[in-house]
């Protein structure tokens, strides 16, 4: 996870939830979010 970048991380997560792939790679992709102190945009909503 750490060669992602911050914005790579974030659009993965979301391009995970909207695929609707596996809960626990979007836990996993989750927990890296959180431990880099970042803050997930709901992007539905632009």
């Amino acid at each position: 996870m750490g060669m992602l970048t911050d914005e790579m991380l974030l659009e993965s997560y979301h391009l995970a939830i909207e695929l609707d792939l596996e809960d626990d790679f979007i836990s996993l992709l989750l927990a890296e979010i959180y431990r880099r102190n970042l803050t997930i945009t709901d992007y539905s909503l632009h």
